[in-house]
């Protein structure tokens, strides 16, 4: 019986990994599919993107989240038929009311701002946290966030918070979908907090990005 059961595990275990091996391509070509997808969405006009890693030390080099060293912060630059940068995209994500939501943001060095959204994933209430997809007001938060960074070039000027709605003052502000201000917290959280992680980085190498098209 054992000698029975040893001989299925392993075989089980051979299919499984037989299985892997043989969907991982098509896997990450979905993945590339739906990462180029979401970066034309949020920096329309995008005709090529390349991958890009912002490391702890300041550098930045060509390459994916796929063996990342520790550390360093994935994004996407966009260029445009000419090779001339657009724009950059990259992921925030933040606890929601039912789980993370994970957006993906297009920012425009041109304007310091951020110019659209996308969420790559989220599981709000269906009619609730879902507007945040559809809801005009809430779109037309990120058709000019601003994401600028103070004088020393270590944190954004201003914070990017979320407000409620009705209140918004300020360039940097969200103005929140009522009924839904959870989920509209959640985007602003992880936009802000991607922002200063990144940008400190980012903006001081955006000649170098530009060149690499």
């Amino acid at each position: 019986m054992l000698v029975t059961l040893g001989l299925v595990a392993a075989i089980c275990g051979l299919l499984i990994v037989t299985a892997y091996e043989g969907s991982l391509s098509a896997v990450k070509e979905n993945r590339r599919i739906a990462l180029e997808r979401a970066v034309t969405k949020v920096l329309p006009g995008a005709q090529k993107t390349v991958s890009w890693l912002a490391l702890p030390d300041g550098q930045v080099v060509a390459g994916n989240a796929d063996g990342a060293p520790a550390g360093a912060l994935p994004f996407q630059a966009a260029y445009d038929a000419q090779g001339a940068l657009m724009g950059i995209a990259a992921e925030g994500a933040a606890k929601g009311y039912a789980d993370t939501v994970r957006v993906m943001f297009g920012y425009k060095p041109q304007c310091q701002c951020i110019v659209g959204i996308a969420v790559v994933s989220m599981r709000e209430t269906p009619g609730i946290g879902d507007k945040i997809l559809v809801d005009a007001g809430f779109l037309k938060n990120f058709e000019a966030l601003d994401v600028r960074l103070g004088a020393d070039m270590k944190a954004l000027a201003n914070a990017v918070k979320t407000v409620k709605h009705g209140s918004k003052t300020e360039a940097w502000q969200i103005d929140a979908i009522s009924g839904a201000t959870v989920t509209s917290r959640a985007v602003g959280r992880g936009i802000d907090a991607a922002a200063q992680a990144l940008l400190p980085r980012l903006v001081p190498k955006l000649e170098q990005i530009g060149k690499a098209s």
